[in-house]
């Protein structure tokens, strides 16, 4: 009975953390020239604590190339959807860039965004 109830609990501990479901990008501004560019991305994620919380977003180029990354430091439980800025170096040459999120238990895989430099 007791390693009944252990893994009872243990099923519904693991479906708590994965009921927040994955890391959605739904908003991105973004400013800058040349090669240096600041994002204001707004992500949205059903944070749970310190066990399920969207933890990063990062631009990308089409190749899969990371150019710039902003690590999120804590669980946003009781601010949803919110905004964070971060900056990133993108080669000339690149017109778009790709914005995803992701969270602590699924990594990526929630809506991402492709987005289009200021002139470029």
């Amino acid at each position: 009975m007791t390693r009944m109830l252990a893994a009872f609990c243990l099923l519904v501990l693991s479906n708590a953390a994965s009921s927040a479901g994955e890391a959605d990008v739904i908003g991105v501004d973004v400013r800058g020239s040349g090669t240096d560019y600041i994002f204001s991305v707004t992500v949205r994620h059903a944070d749970t604590g310190w066990d399920h919380y969207a933890d990063r977003w990062e631009v990308t180029g089409e190749d899969g190339k990371v150019y710039g990354v902003r690590e999120l430091a804590h669980p946003h439980v009781d601010e949803q959807p919110f905004t964070r800025q971060g900056r990133a170096r993108i080669p000339l040459g690149i017109a778009t860039v790709i914005v995803r999120a992701r969270d602590s238990v699924h990594g990526y895989g929630g809506k991402e965004m492709k987005v289009s430099l200021p002139g470029r």
